[in-house]
Order: structure tokens, then sequence, then C-alpha cells
């Protein structure tokens, strides 16, 4: 199943997918004990990028006719719905439910890393170009090794 350029998206954008859809179709109980939302969903980054996934994803599986939006439902909007909405560790977890935003939650912690640690094709697309392009340059040396100089 390939989308195309001439596939027209139902949603055209992040926040007209969670107005249009995901709003009124996702409905729950919540009181910030048993779960937790935001108003101002769009001021917390992880919740921006979580439902821009869940849009990309549902605009991907909806194309499946046979079990595209149960795929959505059961592998991409359940399990990143429960982190969103876990009262105790989910990204809204300080906001008041449907009265106010919290911006008291932080990044995660964390302290410079060594850059030298990250030289490595597994960790940085910057290594992989390095060491292909040592590889053909080895290549071309040794290609170039046997042939007589002018």
């Amino acid at each position: 199943m390939e989308a195309d350029d001439s596939t027209d998206m139902v949603f055209r954008s992040v926040d007209v997918f969670y107005e249009e859809y995901l709003a009124q179709v996702v409905r729950r109980r919540v009181d910030g004990v048993h779960l937790a939302w935001c108003p101002d969903w769009w001021m917390h980054p992880e919740a921006i990028a979580r439902i821009a996934a869940l849009w990309r994803a549902f605009e991907y599986l909806r194309l499946d006719p046979g079990l595209g939006m149960s795929h959505w439902w059961l592998h991409h909007a359940d399990p990143h719905l429960a982190t969103l909405m876990d009262p105790d560790t989910g990204p809204f977890a300080l906001c008041s439910g449907p009265d106010g935003h919290s911006a008291e939650i932080g990044p995660l912690p964390g302290n410079p890393s060594p850059p030298e640690m990250w030289d490595h094709p597994a960790f940085s697309v910057d290594a992989a170009e390095a060491e292909e392009a040592a590889g053909a340059e080895e290549a071309d040396e040794a290609a170039g090794a046997g042939e007589p100089e002018d």
C-alpha cells in the first residue's frame, strides 16, 4: 500500500486533524485523576509530536480498506492516547483538565555528552557519510595502486 501524490489527505494539518477528528471522536471523562488532558495541548511539544504522528499514521492507514483503521486504533491511537492522558506521568499531568494549562513540567534532564561518543554510523548520519566517504577513498587508492605512474 503506497500513498501517491494524487491521494488527497482528509485533514490538511495536525490542528485540523485534532479539531475535526480526534477531539470529536475520542470522548473520555477527563478529571485529572483517572485521565488528564490540556485544552492547550499545542503548548506541549510531546503532545504535538504524538498527535502529528497519529495524524500521519491515520492518513496512511485510512487507505487500507481492510484493517487500516483497526491497525491505527490498536497500534497508534490507543498507545499514544494512553501516554498522553496518563495523569501521573503524561505531559498533561499538571494541567487542570478543561480549566487550564500548566508549563510546570520541563524537558527531560540531561548533561552534554562527549561529541566523540556519537562518531559511529549507528548514531549519526554525519558519521555514516564520513565512513562511506573514507571507504570510497580507500577503494580509489587501492584501484590506483596497480596503475603505472606517468
